[in-house]
């Protein structure tokens, strides 16, 4: 079965591009630079990738004016060529569909709501007053809890879990393995040291056009709501605490963990494998960017981007390196008393 096609001209108008060569060149597919063949388009985003332009097969490239002098081809030429990329992106995309209707085999409570264009796939529960949109897709073996709201068009992809009372938007798509509304972790040592748990009575509150990685888990606030505010991205393997807030369109990246009470501003940055947490909540303002596994301690007030952790090197030269940034303040407490012997001679003590 063929696929979709479209002429180069009906890709410039949707995104807005200049048409440069023949505007009915027919695009099949998306490509690389390095790989892309005739009836595909490919993009140009970065300049790490420059060097394959001249040597790339592909039918047309989605690029800026600065890089047009480089392609002889046919392109589409826009002042951000990585969105543009991702809006042609979807066109192409085949994404798995249910049927409409309550599959045999799926368990579903006698006071949920189902809309009826919505699909409840092979094996699915969907618990006692749970309320399912218009054009929700509940694929094998996810289960939505008792008092869950899913939103329109919101896609539950395998083996996906809402515990009870979760919220969640329009048009957002919670990958395989996610676990969302677990409890918070909140324990309280009483006088023998023996952890007593903290009831965790909030809920989950998302937003709409969120995306919820594979294997990702929101946990469900202490007293009041964790809270994904709307076009979040969430990554793979991400852990948020109870009672977190995540600002709008914010981006978090594979094997961030957050702890409890942080609160993410929007239009933030995570990258992966960084840790946000410790001593009082802890807040970022908008627009902050974490590089790769910052770790966060303390509030970030001002937008900007952030680093820590040290860059890699050859292994003896990093224990090297390790063993003198532990006689960081012996050093210090040195050169403090020698200035203040300097200064002393300076002002004319003897």
């Amino acid at each position: 079965m063929s696929g979709p096609a479209f002429t180069l001209d009906a890709l410039a108008k949707l995104v807005s591009a200049r048409c440069v060569g023949d505007p009915q060149t027919r695009i099949t597919g998306l490509g690389s630079l390095a790989d892309a063949v005739e009836d595909q388009i490919s993009h140009l985003s970065s300049a790490a990738y420059r060097r394959f332009l001249p040597i790339s097969k592909a039918g047309a490239v989605i690029l800026n004016e600065h890089d047009l002098s480089g392609w002889s081809g046919n392109a589409l030429v826009v002042d951000q060529p990585y969105v543009a990329f991702a809006r042609i992106s979807q066109l192409f995309a085949t994404p798995s569909e249910l049927p409409a209707g309550v599959d045999d085999s799926a368990r579903v409570a006698p006071t949920a709501t189902i809309h009826p264009t919505a699909a409840i796939g092979p094996g699915a529960c969907v618990g006692e007053g749970a309320d399912i949109s218009a054009k929700v897709q509940v694929f094998a073996n996810a289960v939505i809890g008792d008092g869950c709201k899913v939103g329109e068009s919101t896609r539950l992809m395998p083996n996906s879990v809402l515990y009870a009372g979760v919220q969640i938007g329009d048009g957002c798509v919670i990958h395989a393995g996610a676990v969302i509304g677990a409890d918070g972790f909140g324990f309280a040592p009483d006088e023998q040291g023996r952890l007593e748990p903290i009831a965790q009575l909030g809920g989950v509150r998302i937003g709409c056009d969120v995306s919820v990685g594979a294997g990702s888990t929101i946990d469900r606030g202490a007293i009041d709501d964790t809270v994904v505010e709307d076009g979040v991205k969430i990554d793979n393997q991400v852990q948020i605490g109870h009672n977190c807030r995540i600002g709008a369109h914010s981006v978090i990246c594979g094997c961030v963990g957050i702890a409890g009470s942080v609160t993410i501003g929007r239009h933030c940055v995570i990258a992966g494998a960084c840790g946000i947490g410790g001593a009082g909540p802890i807040r970022l303002a908008d627009r902050v960017v974490l590089t790769a596994a910052t770790n966060v301690l303390t509030s970030i007030a001002e937008p900007g981007t952030y680093s820590s952790g040290t860059l890699h090197a050859k292994t003896a030269r990093w224990k090297r390196s390790a063993l003198r940034f532990g006689g960081l303040d012996g050093l210090t407490r040195r050169l403090v008393a020698l200035e203040k012997r300097v200064a002393g001679k300076d002002s004319g003590e003897s």
